[in-house]
């Protein structure tokens, strides 16, 4: 089967979506009538929408700022800036979904269900005629009178296209990293990819099994031969595997791109975030004079949570009921070290599967930051995560879908228009 579109936008996930009603928007402002076909491989579309979030969706957060992502170059502040979280907030309120804000920072649908998200971009793109055609998996797109788009159900003919596949994260959502071939086949170059927001696997060695599911504000730490490369404050998650929780999983990229470059590569942990060694040796010593009789697990219990009091006790070799008063110098620069700066032996990350988005991809400077237009292949559009740009956990990624999707729809509907 062969047909035709004005546009055609391959992958329905949230910038392609953003970008289908974007186009729309701006072609019924301008009264310049258009066809808009929206393609994505899968049965039904948004998987990924409707599991972000633990199902509730972090649509975007109340404070975006390009220095949230990596790279935070003057492009990434560009297009943030186009589209910034205001604008997503009344953009969302526009189609009928309120948003409200958490403590962290986070916005969320007042209904709490990922898919109230879902229905307000798909009834949009309803009432704005974007056909969307799930099973239509794209195989290539070849600049040829426009585009000639290929997919499993035969062929379109399109003046522009917008690339919107996604990366490789949670590849049964349908995000398998199969745009990148065929924009490479276009002429683009696309950066070493790696799972990013993932949890990390520790040494069996490790205590992190006995505080699975103990939760607390840590200061990590990323090293690359020995120089810090990324310092975070955060909630860290202890789990059964490992480590997880924002802060791990933000910091998880670094890790991970040092250790696929064979560089050395460490994390080390503040328990007592912003307090230096020197002060927390200093505090400590205050505590035992003052309470010379109470043991050390409870000493430092009044720090940090108290089965982490008793791990770190053990892993340094100290019995947690030994009286504060009667612990030699030796063993207690031994705790604090470990209080300060306690290495956590990260084997690997959890895969793909686990990783909430994708660190690589098309470079930036091969797109104009305008319009999401390539500078290799007029008339084609990338935005989303199929860009070499990761935002930290929070929704910042959904941001920067939105953000590329709004910039990416009206400039393809104004290259039509000439």
């Amino acid at each position: 089967m062969s047909e035709q579109a004005d546009i055609a936008i391959i992958g329905a996930g949230a910038a392609g979506l953003a970008a289908g009603i974007f186009a729309a928007e701006a072609a019924a402002a301008a009264r310049f009538p258009l066809n808009i076909a929206l393609l994505d491989g899968a049965k039904s579309i948004g998987a990924k929408i409707l599991i972000s979030g633990g199902g509730r969706c972090n649509v975007t957060h109340e404070n975006v700022r390009h220095g949230d992502f990596t790279p935070s170059t003057p492009a990434v502040r560009n297009i943030l800036a186009a589209f910034p979280a205001q604008a997503a907030r009344e953009w969302f309120a526009s189609m009928g979904v309120a948003l409200k804000r958490e403590d962290t920072g986070k916005l969320f649908p007042v209904t709490d269900k990922a898919r109230t998200v879902l229905h307000a971009l798909t009834d949009r793109c309803r009432e704005l005629d974007v056909a969307i055609r799930p099973r239509h998996r794209v195989s290539d797109v070849l600049a040829k009178d426009g585009f000639l788009v290929r997919h499993e159900q035969g062929e379109l003919q399109a003046g522009r296209v917008v690339m919107a596949t996604g990366g490789r994260s949670l590849p049964r959502t349908g995000s398998d990293g199969h745009g990148w071939e065929i924009v490479r086949r276009l002429g683009h170059r696309v950066t070493d990819s790696h799972p990013a927001l993932v949890p990390l696997v520790l040494d069996k060695s490790m205590f992190h099994a006995e505080l699975s599911g103990l939760s607390q504000e840590t200061e990590l730490t990323t090293l690359v031969d020995g120089k810090p490369v990324d310092r975070r404050t955060g909630s860290l998650l202890w789990t059964h595997f490992g480590v997880s929780g924002p802060v791990a999983m933000d910091a998880s990229r670094f890790w991970i791109i040092a250790r696929a470059a064979g560089t050395p590569v460490e994390m080390r942990c503040n328990f007592l975030p912003g307090v230096s060694f020197e002060e927390t040796e200093r505090r400590l010593i205050a505590q035992m004079e003052a309470r010379s009789k109470l043991s050390v697990g409870k000493t430092l219990a009044r720090q940090i949570p108290e089965r982490l009091a008793t791990a770190l006790c053990g892993y340094c070799g100290i019995d947690p009921a030994t009286p504060a008063g009667r612990l030699a110098r030796g063993s207690r620069r031994k705790l604090v070290h470990a209080l300060t700066g306690l290495p956590l032996p990260v084997l690997r990350d959890r895969g793909w599967n686990h990783a909430e988005v994708t660190a690589g991809g098309v470079p930036l400077d091969e797109i104009n930051f305008r319009t999401m237009e390539s500078r290799k292949v007029p008339g084609l559009h990338l935005i989303g995560e199929m860009l070499d740009c990761d935002g930290r956990i929070g929704g910042f990624n959904f941001q920067w879908a939105w953000a590329t999707g709004h910039l990416a729809g009206r400039g393809a509907v104004a290259g039509l228009r000439g």
